[in-house]
This record gives structure tokens, C-alpha cells and sequence, in this order.
């Protein structure tokens, strides 16, 4: 009985190493781990000078009734669950600021955007909530 249980071990070892080895998804997010910094993808509400807030797409991640009562000025609406969808939305050429209210949810949307190349998207760190508090420029 006991070479049975070991071929049966071996084996779905092996199936569990082959499936994941052959998963896009799973080699793109290991890539992007291995390769990113700890602040790669972020941007402190601090750094948010005139001319950041002047060059960069705000991208609000929040659904839309929380978008319509309050929101960075300039910022679109693309909810944190739709940006794979919208990516046509997000620029490949130009900073790109995701927030929501904490920067959790986006924190999820831009991780997601980082996975499939796209390097030029940041996390607001601490959110809308960190920008209201803490930003240094805010027309």
C-alpha cells in the first residue's frame, strides 16, 4: 500500500508544479515580485507637487457614487474591478495615479496593471483620505 501513496504523492506534486508552471498569470506576478522594489509602484500624497498634479492621470478606483461626492480634481472614474477592462482609459505614455479611499483596493488595480507591463502606474499611498491630509498642492 505504501509505494501507492508515494506514487500518488509524486504525482500530484508533479501536477501541481506543471500547472503552475505553465500559468501566465502566476509566471507574470512571480517576475514582477522578483524584479520590484519595496516603493516600486507607489507614490506618498507628499511627492504630489504642482508639477505632479499637473502631468498625471488621476484615476479614481472607487465606484461611482463615491466618485461623484468628492474626488481629486481632474481625476476619471474607472472602478478598481474594471481597469484590465478599460486599459484603452489608462496611458501608456504618461504617469498614471491610482487612489481609492485608503489605497487598498487600488493598490490591487495597479499591482494588476504592473503585472501585464505597465510600469507607468502608482498607488496613492493612504488614498484620497492621505491626499486630503497630507498633499502639499491641491487647486
Amino acid at each position: 500500500m505504501l509505494p501507492h501513496r508515494l506514487l500518488l504523492s509524486v504525482l500530484l506534486a508533479f501536477s501541481f508544479t506543471f500547472v503552475h508552471a505553465e500559468n501566465p498569470a502566476m509566471e507574470g506576478m512571480q517576475e514582477y515580485m522578483d524584479f520590484s522594489g519595496y516603493e516600486a509602484g507607489i507614490i506618498v500624497p507628499q511627492q504630489i507637487d504642482e508639477t505632479v498634479f499637473k502631468t498625471a492621470l488621476f484615476v479614481d478606483t472607487r465606484d461611482a457614487g463615491q466618485f461623484e461626492k468628492d474626488t481629486i480634481p481632474g481625476a476619471i472614474n474607472i472602478e478598481w474591478r474594471q481597469v484590465l477592462n478599460q486599459l484603452d482609459d489608462i496611458p501608456e505614455d504618461r504617469m498614471t495615479i491610482l487612489f481609492c479611499n485608503t489605497g487598498s483596493l487600488s493598490a490591487q488595480a495597479v499591482f494588476a496593471l504592473r503585472v501585464i507591463g505597465r510600469t507607468n502606474v502608482l498607488v496613492l499611498q493612504s488614498g484620497i483620505n492621505g491626499w486630503h491630509a497630507n498633499a502639499p498642492y491641491k487647486p
